[in-house]
């Protein structure tokens, strides 16, 4: 079948906006028609290069839609589903699976990279015919296409796919980071670096573990207003003033949890020294493959800090995103202030440019016809 889809082909160029031929599902499955997909920053991240993948891939990996036809073998999901796309798909086998930890599992960890489908082949092709890979398993920025059935999470049909997509990505990492990974208790001191997607859920889900105080930083003095809404009681413009010593102040010693979600290797050093001793930062954003960041590791070891690395939050996604969709039900998520708007495909570059100009203070969504 023809679809549309945003193809990223060469960093630094931005997305072609392409009509490709889609397979239908094999063995383990189903063709989704996709009604929202979110903009993160990994797809910026993406165009940019910072994450080797390999091209030419559709993008997009925060989705959520209804399945149209499902392939032999297929038992989770059905015609007419609604469906969040995850993009890790757990094998259930792997040293890690069989630890717990799906979120990085090595059993398919070739594939995710790999822009295929879990038999190494791609069901996608351009209009020479040649090979399109999908962008870890989701391939969001596409108006069609085929997901592993371990991918997919069904959620009910009267819950609003708008939110159903940030249930892909930003939702579970913010949350899973702060509830599973850092374990946030009551009156934990958190501050949380960048406030984008990934970042606001992390706000939000301290807010609701009692942390006090919580620290919003961010270099957007735009986003002041949103991180208060979210539940911060300070917040701190990165690009005037030196958040370390006034957060050593306001905590008298440095914060217990602080969550790194921009991804800059300055930040990281700001965080670092934001730490109390026994303090953990989660290092949640991603930076880009040659990036390093100067972290002296006396103070680590003297002060028993600790540095750890989240993907995905740490969490089970058929068992966890079940739970984050009760939560967004109850409103206690404020997802309908997370999202700041809308866009065409049509528009997929305009918003890659407003993000990488920092002009976004929240979610876009695109929403498919």
């Amino acid at each position: 079948m023809k679809i549309k889809a945003a193809v990223l082909r060469e960093i630094n160029k931005g997305y072609s906006l392409e009509e490709l031929e889609l397979d239908p599902p094999k063995e383990g499955e189903a063709l989704v028609k996709y009604a929202y997909t979110g903009f993160c920053h990994s797809d910026l991240s993406n165009t940019k290069g910072f994450i080797t993948m390999k091209l030419p891939m559709v993008a997009g990996h925060e989705a959520a839609g209804v399945v149209v036809e499902v392939g032999p073998g297929v038992t989770r999901v059905k015609p007419g589903d609604h469906v969040a796309s995850a993009w890790m798909c757990p094998c259930g086998d792997c040293p890690e699976c069989r630890k717990g930890l799906g979120n990085i599992c090595s059993g398919t960890f070739p594939q995710f990279v790999g822009g295929t489908m879990l038999d190494g082949t791609s069901r996608m092709r351009d209009a020479k015919g040649e090979v399109v890979l999908h962008g870890n398993f989701v391939s969001g920025f596409s108006d069609y296409t085929v997901v592993p059935e371990g991918s997919l999470i069904p959620v009910p049909k009267d819950f609003p796919l708008q939110w159903a997509a940030l249930m892909s990505c930003c939702v579970p990492t913010g949350w899973g980071t702060v509830t599973k990974l850092a374990n946030v208790q009551p009156g934990d001191s958190v501050a949380v670096w960048g406030l984008g997607g990934v970042g606001q859920n992390a706000l939000r889900a301290a807010k609701m573990r009692q942390a006090n105080p919580l620290i919003a930083v961010d270099l957007e003095e735009a986003r002041r207003e949103k991180a208060m809404k979210l539940g911060a009681t300070h917040f701190i413009n990165n690009s005037k003033e030196d958040p370390v010593p006034i957060i050593q102040e306001l905590t008298k010693g440095g914060v217990d949890v602080i969550i790194e979600c921009s991804g800059d290797p300055g930040a990281t050093v700001q965080a670092y020294w934001a730490l109390r001793p026994s303090g953990k930062l989660m290092q949640v954003g991603i930076m880009g493959e040659h990036e390093v960041a100067a972290l002296p590791l006396t103070v680590l070891v003297f002060g028993q800090r600790a540095i750890i690395g989240g993907l995905y939050g740490s969490i089970s996604t058929k068992d966890d995103i079940p739970k984050y969709v009760e939560i967004a039900k109850s409103g206690d998520m404020m997802l309908d202030t997370i999202i700041e708007g809308y866009f065409t495909f049509e528009e997929i570059n305009e918003i890659r440019e407003k993000m990488e100009r920092r002009e976004l203070n929240g979610r876009w969504v695109c929403k498919w016809d």
